[in-house]
C-alpha cells in the first residue's frame, strides 16, 4: 500500500477528532469529567511508550545515540518555549480576556497539529509499523485534547456550532502536515530521521507537562486509581505495537 495514501488515511482519521467535542453537549459535567481523567491517563501512557518504545529506538538506529538524545532535549525546550508563548498574554496579571484565549487556543492547536502531521509522515517513511504506532499515540492523545479544546471555545462564549466548526477546520491542519512531510521526505530524505527525536521530545513534554500533572492533582482516589491504571495500558498498547 503507497505510503502516501497511508499517511493521507491515518491524517483525515485524525482529523476527525475535531468533531469529538459534540459529544460534550451530550454529557453531564460529571460524566465528563470522569471520561476526561481516563483518557489523560491513556493518553499519557501512549505518548510515553510512544516516545520510548518506537521513536527513539528507530532514530538510534540512523544516528548516534548522543546526537538523537541531544535533539529530543532540544525538542522539550523548544516545545516548553513554543507552549510559553502561545499562552503569553492570555492573562495579564488579573486582566483576562477570554476571546482572546479562543483564538490562541486554535493557533496553538493549528501548529500542534501541523506538526503531528509531519510527525506522522515521518514515521511512515522510516517504517509502517513505526508509522501506525505514532498514529495510535497521536490519536490518543487528541480524544482528549479535542474535547479540551471545544470547551475552551465554549469558554469562550463561541456558539457550539462555530466552535465545533472552527475545531474541525483546524484539526484538518494535520492532513496538511502529513502532505508537506511525506513531500519532504521524498525530496530530503536526510532529514526524516532528525524528526524522530523531535516527535519524541514533544511527545515527552506534552505527557510530562501537561498530562500527568493532570493526573496528579485529581483528588478523586477511584478517578486517579483509573487514570493511572489506564496510563499503564497505554504503554502496554506500544509495547505490543513495538513487538
Amino acid at each position: 500500500m503507497p505510503i502516501l495514501f497511508l499517511i493521507l488515511i491515518s491524517a483525515l482519521v485524525l482529523s476527525l477528532g475535531g468533531i469529538l467535542g459534540a459529544v460534550t453537549l451530550l454529557l453531564s459535567k460529571k460524566h465528563l469529567q470522569n471520561i476526561l481523567m481516563v483518557l489523560v491517563g491513556l493518553s499519557a501512557g501512549t505518548l510515553m511508550g510512544g516516545a520510548f518504545l518506537h521513536l527513539l529506538p528507530e532514530s538510534f538506529e540512523t544516528m548516534e545515540i548522543h546526537q538523537a538524545m541531544l535533539i529530543t532535549l532540544g525538542s522539550i525546550v523548544l516545545f516548553f518555549g513554543l507552549e510559553k508563548f502561545l499562552h503569553w498574554r492570555h492573562c495579564h496579571r488579573t486582566d483576562c480576556d477570554v476571546h482572546t484565549i479562543g483564538q490562541m487556543n486554535l493557533i496553538g492547536d493549528a501548529i500542534h497539529n501541523f506538526m503531528d502531521g509531519l510527525i506522522i509522515a515521518a514515521a511512515y517513511v522510516m517504517d509502517v509499523n513505526l508509522g501506525i504506532a505514532t498514529t495510535v499515540a497521536v490519536a490518543f492523545h487528541e480524544i482528549p485534547q479535542e474535547l479540551g479544546d471545544f470547551g475552551v471555545l465554549l469558554h469562550a462564549g463561541w456558539k457550539p456550532k462555530k466552535a465545533l466548526i472552527a475545531n474541525f477546520l483546524v484539526a484538518m491542519t494535520i492532513v496538511i502536515g502529513g502532505l508537506f512531510g511525506y513531500f519532504l521526505s521524498e525530496q530530503a530524505e536526510s532529514i526524516v530521521p532528525y524528526l524522530l527525536p523531535i516527535a519524541a521530545g514533544s511527545f515527552i513534554y506534552i505527557s510530562a507537562s501537561d498530562l500527568i500533572p493532570e493526573i496528579r492533582q485529581e483528588r478523586s482516589m477511584r478517578r486517579s486509581v483509573g487514570s493511572i491504571l489506564m496510563f499503564v495500558v497505554g504503554v502496554g498498547i506500544m509495547l505490543i505495537l513495538a513487538h
